[in-house]
């Protein structure tokens, strides 16, 4: 059996295994993976080519290498022997307690279970306790919710359930699943080393189970965790680990991972998605938008991480594209914390801010933990001068994820616009630490420094370089590093950085004061360094301007003639437009 061949039939039994179980999102994600990898050709049918995008120009664009079988990424693969069902417990009070389960009568399934004692049977009743608990703790949590939906309500069930697990697993009676579940209790308790003890057995023995592979990535928070873990090398840790680089910030690393998986799942919407991520986090918004435009053609009703497609639209200001994918999801699900951002974006974008938090508070109903909208409800409460609103929405983000760049950076900007530049140097300095490579908050971080209260000009000079090394895309660094290099005195470094600056509003065909400004400095630069004919070319541009400009450029035009003996009869109105 080929090793494509070997993927898929794996893939076909832990779908039914999954699923069986009620781990539904892990099933929906083996499903995708599965029809993700390459078909046979001679078996295609018209019914099918949708999925044939081996030819299309994404595909050509982003892969990098033609991986064409498992073993991925270089690893030997270690097979694993698939899970064998406990044939004693499926009977009529397992299949009775699952349609209690799928009808999410949680309890009822629990206790329908409560006499059985097959590995099973005991899963699906903890399993069902579990979700049971956390059903009982979000009623809690719309009864007792404090300011921005903040509540103290905890799943009741983790007790017990982490006394039964843990001593089936001492006992070695747990199956892979049953260790996913104690994992996923342990750390919601707070035992995180534990957790990840207890959730390396269930995916090392069990490898199919995305769920326990997304708890794990949860709990590696640094690199020295991820490489600590002593994982079988089996295909599906190369999507654990494309996925926790990325989490990490390592996203060329994300990128390599995910372009050699493409080998074998070549037709995966989940991988596509997950290279526009990188990209996105790489702000690459051009081939971001490209690969997003591609996933719509395939997957019309796709809602999954279309709010990362809204951001981009956004940023560009794609008024129509952004407005036709707000419509899109509205019709598709508008009761998805996705479909809300989007709408929210759009309205945001039209600068309709009060309606835009409307559609945020919505998405927070539906996901309390929705890192997205409460970063962007952060920056229309900024847009609103709703200050402490918007200082608690950034900090509710950073509670869910003390990883995300944008609130840390939206916490900066809040206490830079109160006027407590301390307290935004601080933040800043947490964000671009999270994202070294995002211009702005190099950008951010130089403006406090050059605040009358830090009034640190050498630190500011460092942050602008940095900017400019991060490829500025709004061309502010190297003006405000030009006119920085003059107060501090360095004449050749503010020429220097003037030039470049007006080489670039040339390249982009822009005008306004800042090319004025460096005009002028640059003539008056030259002039001071006896370079007669570069400072007439730059006085001569600015005779095309009005206002003072103009005037100093033909009194500069005046001292150069008498000074320099090359311009006897030169008649400054010459340069007069």
């Amino acid at each position: 059996m080929s090793s494509k061949e070997s993927c898929k039939s794996e893939l076909r039994t832990a779908i039914h295994q999954l699923s069986d179980r009620g781990l539904y999102s892990a099933s929906k994600w083996a499903a995708e993976q599965l029809v993700g990898i390459e078909q046979d050709p001679a078996k295609f049918t018209p019914s099918n080519t949708r999925f044939q995008r081996g030819s299309s120009s994404i595909r050509r664009r982003f892969r990098t290498n033609e991986i064409t079988s498992t073993p991925i990424a270089g690893v030997s693969y270690v097979s694993t022997p698939v899970m064998e069902e406990d044939e004693v417990v499926v009977g009529d009070f397992y299949l009775l307690a699952k349609s209690y389960f799928d009808c999410r009568e949680y309890r009822r399934a629990s206790h329908v279970l409560r006499d059985q004692t097959g590995k099973k049977s005991v899963f699906l009743r903890c399993y069902a306790l579990y979700l049971a608990g956390e059903k009982r703790k979000e009623e809690e949590m719309i009864e007792l919710e404090g300011p921005l939906g903040k509540s103290d309500a905890v799943n009741r069930e983790l007790v017990s359930l982490e006394r039964e697990l843990s001593t089936l697993r001492k006992n070695g009676t747990i199956d892979p699943f049953g260790l996913y579940l104690y994992g996923l209790v342990l750390k919601e308790k707070g035992s995180e080393t534990l957790a990840r003890t207890v959730l390396v057995e269930s995916v090392n023995s069990y490898p199919w189970n995305w769920n326990a592979w997304s708890e794990l990535q949860s709990l590696c928070t640094t690199v020295d965790t991820l490489n600590s873990l002593n994982l079988n090398n089996h295909w599906m840790k190369d999507f654990f680990l494309a996925s926790a680089y990325q989490e990490l910030r390592m996203h060329n690393e994300s990128l390599a991972k995910y372009e050699c998986l493409q080998g074998t799942f070549g037709f995966s919407n989940y991988i596509q998605a997950q290279i526009a991520k990188a990209r996105y986090s790489l702000r690459e918004f051009e081939q971001v938008e490209a690969i997003f435009e591609e996933l719509l053609r395939n997957d019309p009703f796709r809602v999954e991480d279309m709010d990362m497609y809204s951001n981009v639209l956004y940023s560009k200001e794609c008024f129509s594209a952004l407005s036709f994918l707000a419509h899109r999801v509205f019709q598709t699900d508008k009761y998805r914390p996705e479909s809300c951002c989007i709408i929210g974006n759009y309205y945001s974008l039209k600068g309709q801010h009060e309606k835009s938090v409307v559609y945020f508070r919505r998405a927070l109903k539906l996901n309390k933990n929705y890192l997205s909208a409460w970063t962007l409800m952060g920056h229309e409460f900024v847009e609103m001068k709703n200050i402490p609103a918007a200082v608690d929405a950034y900090r509710r983000a950073v509670d869910i994820n003390p990883c995300d760049y944008r609130a840390w950076y939206g916490l900066g900007q809040t206490y830079e616009m109160m006027g407590m530049p301390y307290y935004a140097l601080h933040y800043f300095r947490k964000s671009v630490f999270l994202q070294p490579s995002d211009y702005r908050v190099w950008i951010a971080m130089a403006q406090c420094y050059e605040t009358d209260q830090l009034l640190m000009l050498e630190e500011a000079d460092k942050c602008y370089r940095r900017a400019v090394k991060c490829d500025d895309r709004e061309a502010i660094a190297l003006h405000r590093l030009a006119k920085l290099q003059c107060e501090l005195g360095r004449r050749d470094e503010a020429a220097y950085y003037y030039k470049k600056d007006l080489e670039r509003m040339e390249a982009e065909e822009r005008e306004g004061p800042n090319m004025v400004e460096a005009l002028l400095y640059l003539a008056k630069y030259y002039k001071a360094e006896k370079r007669f004919e570069e400072s007439e070319a730059y006085c001569t541009r600015l005779l095309d301007y009005t206002g003072p400009e103009k005037e100093t450029a033909k009194s500069l035009l005046r001292g150069m003639r008498t000074s320099q003996s090359s311009f006897p009869s030169m008649d400054v109105e010459h340069f007069a437009p």
